[in-house]
């Protein structure tokens, strides 16, 4: 009688440390990690970033989400690491003249009707790490604002066009793979 008593008792142990021993199940990330990407006469242009959500807050103009960051009015365009750019091919993105290899992207946003897209040539930082002085160049973005609020930031890629939106903004910009 006192053995199956023992051994329920050592089961019924072995049971809570093994549950204790596995991970707490963990709540997503609050900026999920995204891809956009397109390929184009067999050359690939891929864009990695973090994807914040609106949450309710405001996100452009003064007293907005991104006027706090240290790098403002240039943003980093996401959120976490900087948002990487990678190309297989020589792009021209609106009047810039863009190499093929890797970059980072990153908005300036001072007026929010009217923005710029920053191809910079550093790459592998965190997004609030932004040198000017590793700019490629700048390229101003055609501006829309989209049919209903965009809750999560996304980036799309077409074989002619990079839009980035978010909120009541839609910033595009044409892609001519060379």
């Amino acid at each position: 009688m006192r053995k199956p008593f023992w051994s329920l008792l050592v089961l019924c142990g072995l049971t809570a440390l093994a549950a204790a021993q596995q991970p707490a199940a963990s709540k997503p990330p609050a900026s999920p990690p995204a891809t956009a990407s397109v390929t184009v006469n067999g050359k690939t242009i891929t864009i990695k970033y973090s994807a914040p959500s609106v949450r309710g807050r405001q996100i452009f103009g003064p007293g907005g989400l991104v006027s706090h960051d240290p790098t403002y009015p240039v943003w980093r365009a996401g959120a976490n690491s900087a948002t990487a750019l990678h190309t297989d091919a020589d792009l021209m993105l609106g009047n810039l003249r863009v190499p093929k290899g890797d970059y980072t992207l990153y908005a300036l946003v001072s007026d929010p009707d009217h923005w710029q897209l920053v191809v910079n040539k550093q790459t592998g930082q965190w997004g609030l790490t932004y040198n000017a002085k590793q700019d490629l160049g700048r390229v101003s973005m055609r501006m829309s604002v989209p049919p209903a609020p965009i809750e999560v930031l996304r980036y799309e890629l077409t074989p002619n066009q990079l839009t980035l939106e978010w909120d009541k903004h839609a910033a595009s910009v044409p892609i001519k793979v060379q």
